[in-house]
């Protein structure tokens, strides 16, 4: 495990915002170069949501091992500090077994804590609780972009983001550059492109009935429950109960799902070690990025 192809083996990353098509891009990849995938993405820990945070199929698990799904129930809270060790554990099996880790996905926080080998601090006391519960909503997003805290995805609730804040901070130690086995590509995708993925995506969403899973789900968990509060599921509920109707409750998920990429792109163009590149640009670059850390 020690030996110099270990230590070389590369980590390769691939980002981008929601339905940017990094994950069939990565399963290809993976496919090529005999690697496994980690997920990374807060909403695809959760079991039995499967449809609604666009979870990697069967099919796609039976062409390339994933990783990071189905980790924890919809009622409990799993934090980027908890996703950190799980996945460094992954990397290092992955690659005892002579295999490339792959880590994709769209969270940021859960990306760049193990990039940059984040050291999360403990969680905010009374006190502070306190003290933050005194801020406006936008002093608190504030305190989030200052501090590489990720938003949750219902950001317009105060106490999901105050928890986030509670449970997700990081203090000042970590690193300032990226091991130089590390692959960072991002998908470049244009705003109309992109926007046309979502919509697809939602389409297909509702054709693999997303509307009973949801229904299941709110039973089973409670609408209330905080992993149903994020994602479409909110939305959901309001078509289930009659409150919207489909087409409305399709053009409330586009918007929210138009927001979160956005918000995704924000905090990844802040890591200047990332490679912007088109879908169609990435294989001949990691072709040559792997080459090239073959010779070292």
């Amino acid at each position: 495990m020690e030996s110099s192809n270990y230590n070389k083996t590369p980590l390769i990353v691939i980002v981008g915002p929601t339905a940017s098509g990094k994950t069939s891009l990565a399963i290809n990849l993976a496919e090529i170069y005999g690697g496994e995938i980690i997920c990374a993405d807060s909403r695809t820990v959760y079991k039995d949501m499967d449809i609604g945070t666009a979870k990697p199929s069967y099919e796609d698990c039976q062409r390339v091992p994933h990783w990071g799904i189905d980790l924890v129930y919809p009622y409990e809270y799993f934090s980027a500090a908890e996703f950190k060790q799980y996945s460094l554990k992954k990397i290092e099996d992955i690659r005892s077994r002579n295999k490339i880790p792959f880590l994709v996905g769209g969270t940021g926080l859960y990306i760049d804590a193990i990039v940059f080998d984040y050291k999360f601090g403990n969680k905010s006391d009374v006190k502070k609780r306190t003290l933050l519960e005194k801020l406006t909503i936008e002093e608190l997003w504030e305190y989030c972009s200052k501090n590489n805290i990720e938003l949750p995805d219902n950001y317009n609730n105060k106490r999901y983001v105050i928890r986030c804040i509670e449970q997700g901070g990081i203090n000042n130690s970590r690193k300032v550059e990226i091991n130089n086995n590390i692959i960072v590509v991002g998908i470049s995708t244009d705003r109309d492109n992109l926007r046309k993925r979502i919509k697809d995506r939602i389409e297909q969403f509702f054709d693999n009935n997303v509307v009973e899973e949801a229904r299941i789900l709110g039973k089973i968990y409670g609408w209330d429950n905080r992993a149903m509060s994020g994602n479409i599921y909110p939305i959901l509920h309001k078509y289930i109960d009659n409150e919207i109707n489909i087409e409305e409750a399709k053009v409330e998920i586009f918007y929210r799902d138009w927001h979160l990429a956005k918000r995704q792109m924000t905090w990844f163009r802040r890591n200047k070690n990332i490679e912007w590149l088109e879908l169609n640009q990435v294989p001949s670059y990691i072709y040559s990025r792997m080459a090239s850390l073959s010779k070292i």
